[in-house]
């Protein structure tokens, strides 16, 4: 039984323009243990369809169809309150921006001590399993870390601090929104190695977003290519990257940079002109 099952999700906004039809009947399903990953360039729909299936959208702003449901049971388009037990249990959403998703004026400790509280976690023993969480997302001297404010962090490090409190309810499913796209490439690699070791270690499942066709490739079991609100092209990660059948899917394959032939007697000719 899928842990997610999303069957024919559509979102309509109210805008002051009108009704604006973000996400057109979108089908996809998620189990333990492999990530699933929207792809698609900005505005195409991939973190609107997220946000719904989170219920984390504006109430009276955005109506949702189809249904969503949880290992086969509730679904919350047709139960939107049962969202609320969903959300920080089942499935804990990473977002895009650890500079704006943390609190800059209370420390690390003070907020994942929040989110394990919200948890159930005794007050008594939150600094201990917050600590302990930090350690688990490879953060340095954890213990010195919980005192510290957002800023005396690097960005690396506070998008793990962003998967720590993800990670405080234990949750079934993560849904990662462009967790690197504020990372250089280095530090993109550490991220995506981490969610992949704690996938393994824990068998969570992964919605994964992102606009990049390369991160897709190197995470994702399955991958659905979205534009203007619907799946262009889904199926095996192997079967999506070596031969796209949708001219959308392969433009996105041709904007991957590469490196091209190294030029070494251009260059070594420049340099003697210059002399």
């Amino acid at each position: 039984m899928p842990l997610l099952e999303v069957e024919d999700l559509g979102v309509e906004l109210i805008t002051a323009n009108g009704v604006i039809k973000a996400v057109d009947t979108v089908s996809f399903t998620v189990n333990r243990g492999e990530t699933v990953t929207l792809i698609g360039e900005s505005g195409s729909g991939k973190s609107t369809t997220a946000m719904g299936v989170l219920r984390l959208l504006p109430e009276g702003l955005a109506v949702l169809s189809g249904s969503v449901r949880w290992e086969g049971g509730v679904d919350t388009v047709a139960d939107p309150k049962a969202a609320k037990k969903i959300r920080g249990r089942v499935a804990s959403l990473i977002p895009q921006d650890p500079m704006t998703a943390l609190s800059p004026v209370h420390t690390i400790g003070a907020q994942l001590g929040e989110a394990l509280r919200l948890r159930g976690v005794p007050r008594k023993d939150a600094r201990d399993r917050g600590v302990e969480l930090l350690d688990q997302v490879r953060i340095s001297e954890p213990a010195r870390r919980w005192r510290a404010y957002p800023h005396q962090l690097s960005g690396g490090m506070l998008q793990r601090v962003l998967i720590a409190m993800a990670l405080a309810a234990e949750p079934a499913l993560l849904v990662a929104d462009e967790p690197t796209s504020a990372l250089d490439v280095t530090v993109q690699a550490g991220i995506l190695d981490l969610l992949l070791e704690l996938q393994e270690r824990a068998g969570v499942g992964i919605l994964m977003i992102t606009h990049d066709l390369g991160v897709a490739r190197l995470v994702s079991d399955r991958i659905h290519v979205m534009r203007d609100g619907r799946f262009v092209e889904s199926g095996e990660v192997e079967q999506v990257t070596a031969n796209p059948r949708d001219p959308y899917t392969r433009k996105l394959l041709d904007a991957i940079p590469r490196l091209g032939p190294w030029q070494e007697p251009a260059l070594t000719s420049a340099s003697e002109g210059a002399q």
